[in-house]
């Protein structure tokens, strides 16, 4: 974590969890894909949510930063309410950084421009700083020599760390993935996941919705797993993953760890 970044932390307006989801409900339609989420996560904890697809993991992870709107409850970020839109929700927006399966780099500009387009424009940093900052970003997760490339000439593992930098780059106080490994080879998930652990260990604070279960063994403070839009089951990655209380989690990881 920066020293902008820790340096916010310590001034937060709250003492309590940096996240905070309390009574949040979501429909698509008919459809309740998030029911009587209440969920709190504090400064620095790693949370890794898993569960079957459609149990509502990406849209819990994308209503945190209003991506999603929600239907009933309230989301707040450091005891601050979500606001519904306008600079205001631009201004959280740049305290949560988000990294998604499909890596969402402009195409058109450099990997250093990509990594340094945010802080200039939103945090308002010199040109000179954010560049600084951004070379050491991409150094961090290991595609320093790639800054003046475009996101075509990168594979799919250089793609995604140089999305990692580029949240990284505004400071956040929290990051979102959002199945960062889902449209990777098998061979670049590896460099993804170790850049991941690296910010684990410095303390970044980290929702991670994924379906490797290495990463959430290892990587995790706790394990939430969801299914048909409710959190079934929380724990540690020893007690979910060695004694998993409801059958639903049985049942998912008998399916999984088999293969």
């Amino acid at each position: 974590m920066s020293e902008a970044a820790s340096a916010r932390d310590s001034s937060a307006g709250s003492s309590g969890p940096l996240v905070a989801l309390d009574g949040v409900n979501k429909w698509f339609g008919e459809l309740h894909v998030l029911q009587d989420i209440n969920l709190a996560i504090d400064r620095g904890e790693v949370v890794v949510v898993i569960g079957p697809s459609g149990s509502g993991k990406s849209t819990l992870c994308r209503a945190i930063n209003r991506l999603e709107t929600i239907g009933e409850g309230e989301i707040r970020l450091d005891g601050k309410l979500l606001p519904a839109e306008g600079k205001e929700l631009a201004d959280l927006r740049a305290d949560v950084g988000m990294v998604f399966q499909s890596f969402n780099l402009f195409a058109h500009k450099t990997v250093l421009d990509n990594v340094t387009l945010g802080p200039t424009t939103v945090r308002g940093q010199k040109s000179s700083d954010a560049r600084t900052r951004a070379e050491q970003l991409l150094q961090r997760v290991g595609v320093a020599d790639q800054a003046n490339k475009y996101p075509a000439q990168l594979s799919g593992g250089q793609q995604q760390r140089v999305a990692i930098a580029r949240a990284l780059a505004m400071d956040p106080k929290v990051m979102l993935f959002d199945e960062p490994t889902s449209a990777l080879d098998p061979e670049m998930i590896r460099e993804v996941l170790d850049v991941m652990v690296d910010l684990a260990k410095g303390g970044m604070t980290m929702i991670v919705v994924t379906h490797e279960m290495g990463f959430a063994r290892t990587a995790a403070n706790r394990v939430i797993f969801m299914d048909e839009g409710r959190i079934v089951e929380e724990a540690t990655p020893d007690e979910f993953f060695t004694n998993p209380k409801s059958d639903r989690a049985k049942d998912f990881l008998g399916k999984i760890l088999k293969h």
